[in-house]
């Protein structure tokens, strides 16, 4: 499953470097788009794609994963839309799952920009998840269906959440094992490196805010993860806000400073009544 919102210049790439072989198929969700991603990848005649006009990355998730794949998947694979998997990747993701009978994912390993070695280092000892590349055994996608368990429809960043509810088994902090995720230095991705084009330059400010609102939201999920689980999860995580906002103050140094206030303003007007 790619997932891709406004992927025009680097769908074609995505796409292409994923393998075709029986036994696999490919289904690009192009979500909120205005570009022509879905138009791009629709020129592939061996990609399924799914156009949704409404945005938001978990919304898309929730609709194609838990809604309309198949039920008998053994393996989902999933990759952003701006990464580019490396040759052998998927093929190693889905032996992971099956040399590792106790896990629910996988995760593959970023291989480009200053920062690639230490997150693999960290990602290993931490058996940690990036949302660029990862795989879910089938098995455990069908018990969140049958729960009734959803990603919240506004989360930032899937990998945290998702990386949680592999390690509980879909329980709540009691439960949580590390070797649920097995890291699979096998597996791997590349994505651009931020470049300084103003079009660039304005989507990395729009991405830090994000990564704020991420930190927030990551806060609210740790105290439902602590008390009933997954199961305690809203629809919407902005129902919860009010509260996060009255014990929230920007303080993560002078780096985030910026940042967290714009992403505590956005909170606020996300949290007002519609």
């Amino acid at each position: 499953m790619v997932l891709a919102h406004n992927e025009a210049r680097r769908i074609a790439r995505c796409l292409d470097a994923l393998p075709r072989a029986e036994g696999i198929s490919i289904h690009c969700v192009v979500n909120g788009s205005t570009d022509s991603t879905a138009a791009i990848a629709r020129s592939r005649r061996d990609v399924d794609v799914r156009e949704y006009p409404r945005g938001g990355k978990a919304r898309s998730w929730n609709r194609f994963v838990l809604e309309e794949a198949p039920r008998d998947i053994e393996t989902f694979v999933f990759v952003d839309g701006d990464a580019q998997v490396a040759a052998g990747s998927v093929e190693a993701l889905s032996l992971a799952l099956a040399r590792n009978p106790g896990a629910n994912a996988a995760a593959g390993m970023p291989l480009n920009g200053r920062r690639a070695e230490r997150y693999r280092a960290e990602m290993i000892a931490s058996h940690g998840l990036f949302g660029d590349l990862y795989a879910l055994r089938g098995t455990f996608v069908e018990r969140m269906r049958q729960a009734g368990i959803r990603l919240p429809e506004d989360l930032v960043g899937d990998d945290s959440l998702i990386g949680a509810l592999a390690k509980t088994d879909l329980g709540n902090e009691d439960c949580w094992v590390d070797a649920r995720i097995v890291p699979c230095v096998e597996a791997g991705f590349r994505c651009d490196p931020v470049s300084w084009r103003p079009a660039q330059i304005r989507m990395q400010y729009r991405r830090m805010i994000a990564y704020s609102v991420r930190h927030r939201q990551n806060a609210i999920i740790s105290r439902i993860m602590r008390g009933p689980g997954p199961v305690g999860l809203p629809r919407q995580l902005s129902a919860l806000y009010r509260e996060e906002l009255d014990r929230a103050v920007p303080g993560r140094g002078w780096r985030w400073r910026w940042f967290d206030r714009q992403a505590l303003r956005q909170m606020r007007q996300e949290s007002l009544p519609a």
